[in-house]
Parts: C-alpha cells; sequence; structure tokens
C-alpha cells in the first residue's frame, strides 16, 4: 500500500490545539504498517474518553473538549483515523473499506493503547466506527456517547442532502477542507481554525480518505458493511451499556437518528439526552465545551 505522510510543519501553527501527537505503527491489512497518530491528555490512571472524529476532520476537532474533560479528571485519547489528520494516508481510494478503518482503531486503542473502561465518543465516521468496536468488543467499553452520527445499514435511504454532499466531496477537482467543515456548522470560523482543517492535505494527492469515505457508507443492503451493521446494531439495542445520545438541533443528515437511537438501544433507555443548541453537524466545534459538560455529567452518573 503506496501512503503519504504530511509533513510535521504543516500542524507547527494550530490555534488552541497545543498537544504533542504520538505515533504507533498498526497493519495495513496489505502486508505492510500505517503510522496512526493520536493526542492525549489527563491522567494516566484516570477513566477513558475515547474521542473519534468523522469526515473530513481530525482530532483537532476536539480542541474545545479536552480542556474540560480533563479538568474532570479524565483521561482523553483523540485519534486521527487512517487518511486524516496526522496519520498516514493511503494514496488510492481503494485501499479505504469500512472494515479497514475499524481495524485500523482497533489496533490502535486495544492492541497498543489497551484502552478498558472506555467512554467512547463518536461523530460522523467515528460513530459509525466506535460503535462497531463497541458491539464487537462490549468488554472494553463503559459508555457510549453517539453524536451525530448512526450504524447505517443500507436498509433505510440516506436524505437527499447527504447524496449531496457525497456527490460533491467525490466530484470536486480539489477539495477545499476548511470549507466542507464550515459547512456543517451554524458559526462562523476563524481563518486559523480553516486553516487548522487545512493543514493535513498539502494538496490534493493526500486526499484520497476524504474523498473516499462517503462511498464506504453502506447505503443498499447489500453493502459489504450492511450485515456487519445489521448485527453490530442487533448488538447495541441489546446492550445494557450506558448511552447518552447527544445530537445537534441544527444537522439535516444525522438528526432523524436521535429519536431512533433513544428508543432502540436498551442503554438509552431511561435517561435525559441533551440536544445541544445552536450547533451544526459539527456539533464539536459549535458546542464544544457544552458536550463536555453533558459527557461529564453522564460519566458521573454511571459510575
Amino acid at each position: 500500500m503506496r501512503t503519504l505522510r504530511t509533513p510535521a510543519d504543516r500542524f507547527a501553527r494550530l490555534p488552541e490545539f497545543p498537544y504533542p501527537p504520538r505515533f504507533a505503527q498498526v497493519p495495513d491489512g496489505d502486508g505492510g504498517e500505517l503510522r496512526m497518530a493520536w493526542v492525549e491528555d489527563g491522567p494516566a490512571d484516570g477513566p477513558v474518553v475515547l474521542c473519534l472524529h468523522g469526515e473530513p476532520s481530525w482530532s483537532f476537532l476536539y480542541r474545545t473538549m479536552i480542556p474540560v474533560l480533563v479538568a474532570a479528571g479524565l483521561r482523553v485519547v483523540c485519534p486521527d483515523l487512517v487518511g486524516f489528520g496526522r496519520s498516514d494516508k493511503p494514496e488510492r481510494r481503494a485501499d479505504h473499506t469500512y472494515a479497514r478503518h475499524v481495524e485500523w482503531v482497533r489496533n490502535l486503542v486495544f492492541d497498543v493503547l489497551d484502552l478498558r473502561s472506555v467512554t467512547m465518543v463518536g461523530q460522523d465516521w467515528g460513530g459509525l466506527i466506535g460503535l462497531r468496536l463497541a458491539a464487537e468488543h462490549p468488554d472494553r467499553f463503559a459508555r457510549l456517547v453517539p453524536a451525530n452520527t448512526g450504524l447505517p445499514t443500507g436498509d433505510f435511504p440516506m436524505p437527499p442532502v447527504w447524496h449531496q454532499f457525497r456527490e460533491a466531496i467525490q466530484n470536486a477537482p480539489a477539495l477545499d477542507i476548511g470549507r466542507f467543515v464550515q459547512s456543517g456548522c451554524r458559526r462562523e470560523l476563524s481563518p486559523e481554525v480553516r486553516a487548522g482543517y487545512d493543514a493535513p492535505f498539502p494538496d490534493d494527492t493526500f486526499t484520497a480518505g476524504p474523498r473516499a469515505m462517503p462511498g464506504l457508507v453502506p447505503i443498499t443492503p447489500n453493502d459489504p458493511a450492511a450485515a456487519a451493521n445489521r448485527a453490530a446494531w442487533a448488538a447495541l439495542a441489546a446492550s445494557p451499556t450506558p448511552m447518552l445520545v447527544a445530537f445537534s438541533d441544527g444537522d439535516p443528515i444525522t438528526g432523524p437518528l436521535a429519536p431512533i437511537l433513544r428508543r432502540v438501544m436498551r442503554g438509552a433507555q431511561d435517561r435525559a439526552h441533551p440536544t445541544i443548541a445552536g450547533a451544526g453537524h459539527f456539533l464539536q466545534e459549535d458546542a464544544g465545551p457544552d458536550l463536555a459538560e453533558h459527557i461529564v455529567d453522564f460519566i458521573r452518573a454511571t459510575p
């Protein structure tokens, strides 16, 4: 597998993100290895909060949440998915599969970091990956926080706005990553923050990951990932693992999934679930500290 690695100087002036990167090698699924990156903060022996980003962002997305979680005594771990952030970037879209992304994250957080009693926070693709891991490795997870995400099986249609996004990101002559993130936010991002989202992608040769991910979402019942997602959905629906469904009030893509998760998932029953006000798809950008406070309260309420 041929990969690219973003030069370190691209990340030299990130606003509000002082966390030094850490790196580990994971099998690439093709006979070689990939370097995955993550940042972490908080006490090494504190309860673990695993924050998984989505498309086309990276761990920078969690920068306003990390201080709130750490102040509550939590150890926060934020990986960069393969193809994003400081992690290696396979050059071909075909090198990206749903199964590989699940395995890459599994290898990092379990085999390398040996995380246990995890509170998983997953937004967008972070939820698609994190919920699969929680279903397939329930002994590793203490709590689940799906936030503007889901677990699609291809059995129900995606909304038209999602198809428009997929078409745009797969076929744009060149990707303006900062613009795509801005389009999913309610508040105006500063030029410095937009540059932070652009940083992992010096030119379009680095963008195979962002371009590939929309095509990996199961939209037909016979999609390669559909059966595994159906099994994960069934496992999570029956699981007693506490779940906090923390969606924003302004995401047209994932918003309709919030009441379904709250109703169907056993771990979400008989719980007050927040709706994060004034936030779009990237609720971490629009209301990160608010979301983080809800997570802290959830952890304290489910010891």
